[in-house]
């Protein structure tokens, strides 16, 4: 019992690592070329205090990357090939991620639904937690071989 606990703390915490990274390389990135064409208002790696902790947005980002990382790298282990995996972490974070935003955290902020279901703002989440997603799919093999974990 105490080794399979230990083996699924390792996994979660793996997952919340690789999730972290990936929202200040990929996700943060995006932002940014985003904000440099205009087409963002927010700039990437906003310091600027934001939830009921007060804490930098990119930290807040970071920490709820970690908790997707949770269940993408998971889920995106059980296909084989490297492929197939990059393209299922991807499609979770430009799917999901983007869904949860749009259906379960806009609402709550008291935000509309879908960023109003203005196609020329509904294509920033899919493209930005899409990024998100690929970025899960290359920083987790990488890192897990760096760490010698076997999957």
């Amino acid at each position: 019992m105490a080794r399979v606990l230990r083996a699924l703390l390792a996994n979660a915490l793996f997952g919340f690592v690789v999730g972290g990274l990936a929202v200040l390389t990929f996700h943060q990135a995006t932002l940014g070329l985003l904000h440099g064409f205009g087409l963002v208002a927010n700039p990437p790696f906003r310091m600027a205090a934001t939830g009921p902790l007060g804490i930098p947005a990119v930290f807040n980002a970071a920490f709820w990357g970690g908790i997707w990382g949770i269940a993408i790298v998971p889920l995106a282990e059980r296909l084989r090939g490297g492929r197939a995996r990059v393209m299922a972490a991807l499609l979770l974070g430009a799917i999901g991620a983007t869904a949860v935003a749009w259906f379960v955290v806009a609402p709550l902020k008291g935000l509309p639904m879908a960023a109003g279901w203005d196609p020329a703002a509904m294509w920033r989440g899919p493209l930005i937690n899409g990024a998100f997603g690929l970025g899960i799919g290359l920083i987790a093999p990488g890192l897990g071989a760096l760490l010698g974990r076997t999957r």
